[in-house]
Formats: structure tokens, sequence, C-alpha cells
């Protein structure tokens, strides 16, 4: 059978836009059949386009062509992992903003290509590894912040309904339904459950 090329291209929400890594793969000639995409966080695999191609198109002998290392994952510990599922399963990765992986060695010099990629992949994958600690530190210095000043973070809580002793001392003493007494206040079943508990 023969290899093929697939391209990856991942951005981190629905929000933002893949057309930069799209337009970087047509100018390689790559086909819009051989490119799968995501619009997920780089926080996990788990992921719909990148597990398609992992689990029903990579086979051996083909190549995966990525932007950037951090497109297929933000953690240190996935990025190695994958780079050596890559190359158990003898699929070739190429990263573009890796010049390095992008050099075709003549037979027998591919451990060449090993060696330099190695040292690349420990040095990248760690600053990756960083930028999502750096992220989550700023988030939480954040949240502190705002909580300092007041501030609420997440949703509202929920106000008891101003019949709230009432219709409680009678649902408990079994004189309605909890039914019903969700319809006097006026709140979801688990909000009741919640508030009553």
């Amino acid at each position: 059978m023969e290899s093929r090329t697939w391209y990856y291209a991942r951005v981190s929400s629905r929000e933002q836009n893949l057309d930069r890594q799209l337009a970087t793969f047509a100018a390689m000639g790559a086909q819009e059949r051989d490119i799968i995409t995501d619009k997920e966080s780089g926080k996990d695999l788990d992921r719909r386009g990148y597990t398609a191609l992992k689990t029903a198109l990579l086979r051996r002998g083909d190549t995966l062509v990525v932007k950037s290392l951090d497109r297929l994952s933000r953690n240190k510990a996935d990025i190695k992992n994958e780079l050596e599922y890559f190359k158990s399963n003898g699929i070739r990765l190429k990263v573009l903003d890796l010049p390095t992986t992008m050099i075709d060695y003549p037979e027998g010099q591919e451990w060449v290509l090993d060696m330099v990629n190695n040292i690349l992949v420990e040095v990248l994958s760690s600053i990756a590894q960083q930028e999502r600690e750096t992220i989550r530190q700023r988030q939480a210095e954040g949240i502190a912040a705002a909580k300092s000043k007041g501030k609420h973070l997440g949703r509202p809580k929920a106000e008891l309904p101003d019949n709230w002793n009432e219709v409680i001392t009678a649902w408990k003493a079994g004189k309605i339904t909890a039914v019903e007494a969700m319809r006097r206040t006026g709140l979801k079943r688990s909000t009741f459950y919640k508030m009553a508990g």
C-alpha cells in the first residue's frame, strides 16, 4: 500500500481560525482530503479529528505534518508519548517550525534525524508545558484578585424564595408533595433538593 502524507491543524476554540495553518498546508500541495482539523484545547489528546487520524488513517510508512509541536499537545508528557508512538509505528512526523524534522536524510542516516529531533522535542515540549503552567497561574491569580475585590465567580447562588420556610415545613410534615413544594416555590427539582438538603 502506498504511503500517504497527512496534515493536522488545531486551534483551541471554535472562535479561533484555522486559516493560517490550512494556507500553509495548501502551499505545500496538501489536498483538502488529506487535512484533519480540530477546534479543541491542546490540554489533552482526546480530540475527535486527532483520534480518527491515529486510529483509522495513519499507517506505517505515512508522514504526519503539523505546523508546530504544540498543535499535537501542550502537555510535555503527551508530546513525548506521541513522538514515541509515531516512531514505534513507523510514522514520520514533520514539524514545520522545526526545519530539521523536514529534511529527508539518506538511507542509513535516519539516526541523525532521531538525535536532532530528540533534543529539539525535549526543549520545545518543555516550553509548551511551561506556557500552559504560566496560563494556569495567571488564571489562578486573576480569580484570587477578583475574589479579593468581592466578586463572585461562577454561577450565582440561588436565593431562597420568600415562602421557603412555610413550604419546606409543610413538605417535611407530609402535608404537600415535593412536586407541589417545587410549584409553590418556583424551583427546579435539583435546586429544590439542594436547598432542602
